[in-house]
C-alpha cells in the first residue's frame, strides 16, 4: 500500500490535528488531518480485496494507490464495472458486452444484454441475519431477519401479482420510514415493477403534482404518522389522493396510527397486512433488462412542478454496491443508519445496504424527540457502524449542547456520514471534540438525479477538516 501520509500540501500532521480538532478554534482548523488509517484499518479494506481482484483478473498494476485506481476506473470503464460485477457476486446474466456507445452522453449504456432483478439481489442469502431494525419515534421497534423479509416480500408481490402489477407498472408509495416502505418496494421490484416515494408529511397537492405524473396502479398509503409526539390523520387525504389518480387498480393501506381502522370508503382498498396474510407468494424473481426502470424520483419542485428522474435497475444496484463496500467498507453483518424520510434519495440508497447482507436501521419520526440523545442512544443499542445524516443536524445537536461522547457508547461506530449541505468547520470540529475522536467523518455530495454521490469517502485516506476526501 502507498503511503497513506498527510500531503505535504496540509501543513498540519495527524498528531496536531487531534489536538487541534478538540481545543483549538474551529475557524483555525482548515487543512488539518483529524483522521487517518492505520496499517491494519487499511489492509482490511474492502478497496484493498477488490485492487487485488482487479490486479489479478484484468491486469491492473495495484499498489495501493486509490487515485491510480481511480484513473483506470476511467480510462478502462468496461472492465472496471465487469470487474464490481464479478468481485461483489452480483446475481443475474452479465451478457457479452460491459459498454456501447462509450463516447455518447447521454447515450451510453452498460451491460446492454444483461437481465437482472433488483430484489433477487437484495434478498439473497435469505437467513436468519438481522435485515432490518425498523424503530419509531414512539418507541415501537420491529426486526426482520433475511428470511422473514424474503417471505413478506414474496408474498405481498403476489398479492400484488394478482391485482395486475408487472413489468413497468408503477406502484406509488405515500408512507413513513418502516419495514413496510421496504417491503413495499422489494415487492415491486420482485415483479420487475417501478417503485415511487414520497413521504407523508407532503400534502394532498405534493403528492398529486408527483404521482399524478407517472400514472401508478397501485397506490401504497399509511392512514397517518406521528411527529414530536403528535399523530397527524392522513385517512381524508388517501381517500383525495386516490380519487385523484384515474389509473389506481388497488390501494394498499398501512394501518401506522390505528390498527382498527375502516378503509371500506375508499375504491379497492386493503390493509397491508390483510394483504400478506392472503396472498399466495410467488416463487420466482422476474429478471429484466439491466437498464429497465426501477425507480421514480423528483426534483424539488421550486422552479415549477416536480420533475420526474427515472433509474435504472442495474446500475442502481452496481453503483450502490461500489459505494457502500468501496468507499463506505461497508460488510456483511455491519448495521448501517441513515436518518431520512422516504422523499430523499437517501432511503433509496440506504436500502440497497441490503445487498452487501448489513443491517438496515430504520428510524421514523422526530429526531429529537424527546431529546437530542435520540439518535445517539439507537445508534449505542444497534452497535451501528455507519451512520448517516445530514449536515444539518448535526449542528443541530451541536447546538443544542449534547455531546454524545459523554453520554452513549460509541464503540462500533467507525464511520460518519454527512450530506445535505456543506459541514461546516463547527460541525467537524463538534463531531471530533463531541462525538468520537477516532471516527472516519465523511462529508458527502450526491444528488437525486444520479441517486448516488458524486463525491464521498474513502477508507484508505485522511480526513482534512473543512474537506470531502474523495470523488
Amino acid at each position: 500500500m502507498s503511503d497513506p501520509s498527510p500531503p505535504a500540501s496540509h501543513s498540519k500532521t495527524l498528531e496536531t490535528g487531534r489536538a487541534a480538532g478538540l481545543d483549538a478554534n474551529p475557524d483555525n482548523l482548515a487543512g488539518t488531518c483529524l483522521w487517518q488509517p492505520t496499517a491494519a484499518d487499511i489492509d482490511a479494506a474492502q478497496l484493498q480485496d477488490f485492487g487485488r481482484f482487479i490486479a489479478a483478473n484484468y491486469g491492473f498494476d495495484w499498489n495501493g494507490d486509490f487515485q491510480a485506481m481511480w484513473q483506470w476506473s476511467v480510462d478502462k470503464m468496461p472492465d472496471f464495472w465487469q470487474g464490481i460485477w464479478q468481485w461483489h457476486g452480483i446475481i443475474g446474466e452479465m451478457g457479452s458486452r460491459q459498454l456501447i456507445n462509450e463516447t455518447a452522453m447521454p447515450g451510453a449504456q452498460f451491460f446492454p444484454d444483461a437481465k437482472i432483478n433488483f430484489a433477487e439481489n437484495l434478498l439473497a442469502e435469505a437467513d436468519d441475519r438481522p435485515a432490518i431494525s425498523a424503530h419509531g419515534e414512539d418507541g415501537r421497534h420491529a426486526i426482520l431477519s433475511r428470511a422473514e423479509l424474503k417471505q413478506q416480500v414474496m408474498a405481498l408481490a403476489g398479492w400484488m401479482q394478482s391485482n395486475g402489477i408487472g413489468q413497468g407498472d408503477r406502484v406509488a408509495a405515500y408512507t413513513p420510514n418502516t419495514a413496510e416502505a421496504v417491503i413495499t418496494m422489494l415487492a415491486a421490484a420482485t415483479l420487475g415493477a417501478v417503485y415511487s416515494s414520497c413521504s407523508p408529511d407532503f400534502g394532498l397537492t405534493g403528492a398529486v403534482d408527483r404521482f399524478g405524473q407517472i400514472e401508478p396502479k397501485l397506490l401504497m398509503a399509511c392512514d397517518g404518522y406521528l411527529y414530536a409526539g403528535k399523530p397527524v390523520d392522513r385517512m381524508a387525504l388517501i381517500a383525495d389522493l386516490a380519487a385523484r389518480l384515474p389509473t389506481l387498480e388497488a390501494v394498499l393501506i398501512l394501518p401506522y396510527l390505528d390498527k382498527a381502522r375502516d378503509c371500506s370508503h375508499i375504491p379497492n382498498a386493503v390493509f397491508f397486512p390483510d394483504a400478506i396474510r392472503t396472498a399466495t407468494p410467488v416463487t420466482k424473481f422476474y429478471r429484466i433488462g439491466f437498464n429497465d426502470p426501477l425507480y421514480i424520483l423528483y426534483s424539488s419542485g421550486t422552479t415549477g412542478a416536480p420533475k420526474c428522474i427515472v433509474h435504472g435497475v442495474g446500475g442502481t444496484l452496481i453503483q450502490h454496491i461500489k459505494e457502500h463496500r468501496l468507499h463506505g467498507n461497508l460488510g456483511a453483518g455491519d448495521a448501517m443508519f441513515y436518518f431520512t424520510t422516504c422523499g430523499w434519495m437517501m432511503w433509496n440508497w440506504l436500502v440497497s445496504a441490503l445487498a452487501i447482507k448489513a443491517k438496515i436501521i430504520l428510524f421514523e419520526g422526530n429526531p429529537f424527540h424527546p431529546g437530542p440523545q435520540r439518535l445517539w442512544e439507537l445508534a449505542e443499542a444497534e452497535n451501528i457502524a455507519v451512520f448517516g445524516t445530514s449536515a444539518k443536524y448535526i449542528d443541530a445537536v451541536r447546538k443544542a449542547g449534547y455531546s454524545p461522547r459523554d453520554a452513549v457508547r460509541l464503540d462500533t461506530l467507525r464511520t460518519l456520514l454527512s450530506t445535505g449541505s456543506p459541514l461546516s468547520s463547527d460541525g467537524f470540529a463538534f463531531v471530533y471534540q463531541k462525538i468520537k475522536p477516532e471516527v472516519q467523518l465523511c462529508s458527502i455530495s450526491g444528488g437525486t438525479d444520479i441517486v448516488s454521490c458524486f463525491v464521498l469517502g474513502c477508507p484508505v485516506l485522511p480526513v482534512f477538516a473543512g474537506e470531502i476526501q474523495t470523488r
